[in-house]
């Protein structure tokens, strides 16, 4: 992680970034995988706040060393939580206050922790009509904006700079791994994926990338529909989302993802939220289906802290049926991203953007 780019910078604010990066890597295999078999997991949760901390800190920097953000200026952005804590961390370091615009679904621990960590929290009342809570957030961004003259959005959705952020993540998985056959990631603002997977690319020209999204998501031409899952998933078109490196796409249910992360939990005493079961439960089917010496890689983004309340609380998940037992042990297969609405785990071989899809009409887009 960079350091300060003042020489006003303190010995705290050094060691704060120093807490950044070079996370640890945990081999995953039973029960996900048959004995010997098994992928490699990258625990982006052992970060501050989580793998956002590293675009949150390198935004800031790269906007400060362009003369975007002046010294003092307000960062305001839309976040469901975990970019939050890196534009939290980001505006400690640098000193600059931070608005964080979320919505109602936001876990109050979550929102209490981004106020004691120095930011101010705006909490959207009601969703957008087509773009979801997502869009909401986003025009309120743009409301505060005006109201704060000299203030700065990173607009995580399309910042080339939340693309080069992973960088070092994508050079750190090289170097513990020594070679990468395939890569998993999930998909939000698309910047980890777009990242790390343009690193690796030039370093393993053969590589696979697998996008793991949600059900309900537009991402990769879906329908939008209420999600129960943050932190993966769309109800916009991100343009950082690296369409062409992507070889296949899953989409993954609340329950499925539960119940992976709970399996994570019991058998490798790591596991993480919503991203994590999805990534965990496509890198554990690749495991068990590809040849068995191939090398899978995937990317926890986050650790279980902010997810007691829904995914590991009993009653959240009775309430939302999602303890109905184990995920089916092969997803749904379907020829092109807008064939149907899906709502179990299913995959895709066919990845465009949906905003090139030539005349054919994405079912339910949200415009």
């Amino acid at each position: 992680m960079q350091s300060p780019t003042n020489t006003a910078a303190a010995p705290r604010q050094s060691a704060l970034l120093s807490l950044v990066g070079n996370t640890p890597l945990l081999r995953v295999s039973e029960p996900l995988t048959p004995p010997g078999r098994g992928f490699w997991a990258k625990l982006e949760g052992f970060n501050p706040g989580g793998i956002k901390d590293r675009p949150g800190l390198h935004m800031v920097e790269r906007a400060r060393a362009r003369g975007d953000l002046r010294p003092g200026g307000r960062i305001i952005e839309s976040t469901s939580g975990t970019l939050g804590l890196g534009l939290a961390l980001a505006g400690m370091v640098y000193g600059h206050p931070v608005t964080l615009v979320t919505d109602p679904g936001l876990e109050p621990s979550m929102t209490r922790l981004l106020g004691v960590y120095g930011a101010e929290v705006d909490i959207v009342a009601d969703p957008h009509p087509t773009g979801g809570w997502q869009q909401a957030r986003r025009d309120r961004v743009t409301q505060l904006l005006g109201a704060h003259p000299g203030s700065w959005c990173p607009d995580q959705y399309n910042n080339p700079d939340n693309v080069a952020a992973y960088t070092p993540l994508a050079l750190e998985l090289a170097s513990e791994t020594g070679h990468i056959d395939v890569l998993v990631c999930s998909v939000g603002t698309g910047g980890h994926s777009a990242g790390v997977g343009r690193v690796l690319r030039q370093l393993y020209p053969d590589i696979r990338i697998v996008g793991v999204d949600t059900i309900g998501s537009t991402i990769f031409g879906q329908p939008a529909r209420p999600r129960l899952m943050r932190g993966l998933g769309s109800s916009i078109y991100p343009r950082n989302v690296a369409y062409e490196h992507f070889s296949e796409v899953h989409w993954v249910a609340p329950a499925e993802a539960v119940w992976t992360c709970r399996q994570l939990a019991a058998s490798h005493y790591a596991t993480g939220g919503w991203s994590v079961g999805a990534v965990a439960l496509v890198a554990g089917w690749l495991a068990r289906t590809l040849p068995a010496d191939t090398r899978i890689a995937a990317i926890f983004p986050d650790g279980p802290q902010r997810y007691l309340g829904t995914v590991y609380d009993d009653e959240y998940c009775a309430r939302n049926g999602l303890l109905d037992g184990p995920p089916p042990v092969e997803p749904d297969l379907i020829g092109r991203p807008d064939e149907k609405e899906v709502t179990r785990w299913t995959r895709c071989t066919d990845v465009v953007d949906p905003l090139t899809l030539d005349n054919r009409s994405v079912p339910g887009e949200a415009r």
